[in-house]
């Protein structure tokens, strides 16, 4: 039998072998890390969190290959995610997904994120929902009431794809606060509405369970999280919770966490479990450590390594390329960018390495645009973007776009900076040019109030006011300005990346004043939260804004106070707006929507007249006259308006919607249907329009119908009272009363204060025979709403106890 040949090993294999063989140092950090395993977890030496931190450059995330590797080496499933993964769900999604790879699938974590991202999916839909309270929502008390439950359910803290896209005062329209979510009639719904308002409390409990499952069959879990400096503003409240006994679960004692960052962990959080951490801080490498590296890759010169020792630093990327390339010794005035480039002799080669550290990512395209390749296509692009991922210091993250590693980036845009500003200028007049192209095609057929909140226009936005910003600081920064009012308009949970922009724009252009900025914008946002009132101050108060200008972001501010249920800030903010620009046609119409709100019908109609004076084709406003007048019970005049907004926007549901209900009080309930039908059509996750529309098919005796309409909207929008209400009625009008009191309890257990909800239980239990709960009920609706004229005719019908 012929011998058995060795088990070939793979490219893979063969590559990884080879880097770790070429890592060197931080023998003492890989020592600590090693001996950790060897020590049970009872003895007071075990350490559970290690934490390592340094400058950027100084080899933390080589460091952490090193560490998972020597995990695995004592049996350890492990698990690592970078900034890529910034929220908790996309956290938890990346290891499940590797812990899956080795062999442990979490089948239970699995499920919920599959939920969570069908519920944010189908959440997106509905975020932009009618923003006004229908007679019998919730007041501006119970709006205040949701959004504090969101903070204090830890919702808020969570970013990605739901962070900030949820408006707790959206959630709790209708809904009477978060409590709501768990009114719903199903368990699923209870769970994506769970899933949505906390997806930490839904989320975490079955991971820690499922890990806790694992750890019962191997000897060890380790997690790592790189590059926390990015994401620990995201994550450190949860990372930090996750460890606290009771919080979420209890967590298997073999478990290892790494954090790797550039700074400290953040004393509020972390200052009782100093015991828990080991902190590992990461100098640049001893004179040793680097002479190590360089002997290692052939640089034993000892004029070249004592150069090369002067401009690295020690830090060891920057050993790391200049062992590459150490060049002439003799070069006294050689810059860390020379050395980078030294062994490079192809001068194509170095000017495209120079100019692709410009843009702060890069991919084929750009690096044309970059080097201003001529569009013959004699220019070697292709070859160069294969050449620089070749050099150490270029990295291609998830995202598929490849960057420079920070340490190396600064010295090369500090060079072409100061060494030619006009090309420096081109340069990005170039990029910010072929970004606001790629700006203007993802934004081709959508529409302009909601750009910002489109990822990829959003993406490239961003660019184009980074590369301005970088070419005339001072210029640029009016419409970097402008362009965070509209950002937390449409999209405020991604301020932090504008405000990002700026202060590295600050860094990079070497500007005091776009430093500041930023510093600040930064601060505001960490200090307040998610909602862009603290920004939006800032701007009004420093910026150098337009008279136009200044009244949008106080119209933005206004906005947000008002889902807030801050209606006296609100109402402030629009005539701060309307005194500022009298022709700020948006000031008017949303403090005309406050005032119809607060029930100052007359005043609203005046602001709406000035705002279709300044924009006569403008739908908005029309819309919002055909509303008012629903409301007043003026139909007649209201039906021939929200014609005529229908007209100036057939593409818009919501005259559509409004004229719907219009057209059921006229008594037109098949005209009515078919405005519904046209609405939901146009928007299918218009649930205001649903839950309309299952009242006018109660109104034409198709109950079935009307309960698959309230179905829908429930799954749509869960717990809102008014859907409970309108299923009540359904019944109510099918004779079946036992079944509409439960469901007007369940509406008013969302919402005490719900007045017609009252009104209409109080007929259902007079058909079961109980008048004294029918007055009560009554008297109720009337102490709510004293101008409630139909539960006064009820009342006084029903007559004294």
């Amino acid at each position: 039998m012929p011998p058995t040949s060795p088990r070939r090993l793979s490219l893979q294999q063969i590559i990884e072998g080879q880097r770790r063989a070429a890592f060197v140092g931080r023998q003492a950090e890989l020592d600590l890390y090693r001996r950790n395993f060897t020590i049970p977890p009872e003895d007071p030496r075990h350490r559970f969190v290690f934490h390592v931190r340094g400058n950027a450059g100084v080899g933390k995330t080589s460091l952490v290959r090193e560490w998972r590797d020597a995990a695995a080496e004592f049996g350890a499933v492990t698990a690592s995610v970078d900034e890529s993964a910034d929220s908790v769900p996309d956290v938890l999604a990346a290891f499940a997904e590797q812990f899956a790879e080795q062999g442990y699938p979490l089948k239970a974590l699995d499920r919920l994120l599959a939920v969570h991202r069908r519920a944010v999916h189908e959440a997106a839909g509905r975020l932009t929902a009618d923003n006004e309270a229908e007679p019998g929502a919730p007041s501006a008390g119970a709006l205040a009431a949701a959004q504090a439950g969101l903070i204090a359910a830890g919702a808020i803290p969570v970013v990605g794809a739901l962070a900030g896209g949820i408006d707790p005062a959206v959630l709790a329209r209708g809904a009477g606060g978060l409590r709501a979510v768990f009114g719903g009639r199903a368990r699923q719904q209870q769970e994506e509405a769970r899933l949505l308002a906390e997806p930490l409390r839904a989320l975490t409990p079955v991971f820690v369970a499922e890990i806790d499952r694992v750890a019962d069959t191997v000897p060890w879990i380790a997690l790592f999280l790189d590059t926390y400096e990015r994401t620990a503003p995201q994550l450190d409240r949860w990372v930090s919770d996750v460890i606290t006994a009771g919080r979420y679960g209890d967590l298997p004692a073999n478990l290892v966490l790494t954090l790797a960052g550039q700074r400290r962990l953040d004393p509020v959080h972390w200052g009782d479990r100093g015991r828990l951490v080991a902190d590992v801080p990461l100098a640049p490498f001893t004179e040793a450590e680097s002479r190590q590296l360089l002997h290692g890759r052939g640089v034993v010169a000892e004029t070249v390594v004592r150069e090369v020792l002067r401009l690295s630093g020690g830090l060891p990327v920057l050993v790391s390329t200049l062992a590459a390339n150490p060049g002439a010794a003799g070069e006294a005035n050689a810059t860390a960018v020379e050395r980078f480039l030294a062994g490079e002799s192809d001068p194509v080669r170095r000017a495209a390495a120079l100019a692709c550290a410009v843009p702060r990512r890069f991919d084929e395209d750009l690096v044309a645009v970059a080097v201003a390749a001529p569009e013959d296509g004699s220019y070697p692009v292709p070859e160069l973007y294969g050449w620089l991922h070749e050099l150490p210091f270029v990295a291609e993250r998830h995202s598929g776009h490849s960057r420079y590693h920070a340490v190396v980036r600064a010295p090369m845009l500090r060079l072409q900076r100061t060494g030619s500003p006009r090309r420096w200028k081109a340069a990005h007049d170039r990029l910010a040019d072929a970004f606001a192209a790629r700006r203007d095609a993802a934004g081709e057929g959508i529409d302009p109030e909601r750009l910002w909140a489109e990822q990829p226009w959003r993406r490239a936005a961003l660019e184009v006011l980074y590369h301005r910003l970088c070419a005339r600081p001072r210029a640029a920064l009016p419409e970097a300005l402008r362009a965070g009012i509209s950002l937390c308009d449409q999209r405020p949970s991604r301020t932090r990346h504008w405000a990002r922009i700026i202060a590295e724009a600050g860094e990079d252009a070497d500007s005091a004043l776009l430093r500041e900025w930023g510093r600040d914008l930064l601060a505001a946002i960490t200090d307040h939260g998610p909602r862009p009132t603290a920004v939006l101050g800032l701007l009004l108060t420093r910026a150098e804004l337009t008279d136009r200008d200044r009244a949008a972001a106080l119209v933005v501010r206004a906005w947000d106070r008002f889902r807030a249920g801050e209606l006296d800030a609100a109402l402030s903010d629009h005539g701060r707006a309307v005194a500022v620009d009298p022709r700020s046609e948006r000031a008017h119409q949303g403090r005309a929507v406050i005032l119809r709100s607060l029930g100052r019908y007359e005043e609203a109609l005046a602001d709406l007249d000035r705002a279709e004076e300044i924009a006569p084709a403008w739908a908005w406003a029309v819309r919002e006259r055909g509303e008012t007048y629903r409301r007043m019970g003026r139909l007649e005049e209201a039906l021939a308006v929200l014609d005529r907004a229908h007209a100036l926007d057939p593409s818009d549901a919501v005259p559509l919607g409004s004229r719907g209900l219009v057209r059921h009080g006229l008594g037109r309930h098949e005209d009515a249907l078919d405005d519904f039908d046209r609405a939901i059509a146009l928007w299918p996750e218009y649930a205001w329009a649903l839950v309309r529309r299952a009242r006018v098919r109660t109104a034409l005796g198709d109950p079935v119908g009307a309960l698959a309409d309230l179905d829908r909207a429930e799954e749509l929008a869960p717990g809102r009272p008014g859907t409970e209400g309108e299923r009540g009625e359904v019944y109510r009008a099918a004779g079946r009363h036992e079944e509409a009191v439960a469901c007007y309890d369940r509406a008013l257990a969302l919402d005490p204060g719900y007045a017609w909800a009252h009104g209409s239980r109080a007929l259902a239990l007079e058909a079961l025979d109980r008048p004294a709960e029918a007055r009560a009920d009554l008297d109720r609706a009337l102490e709510l709403d004293p101008g409630y004229a139909w539960a006064r005719e009820q009342r006084e019908r029903l007559g004294p106890l």
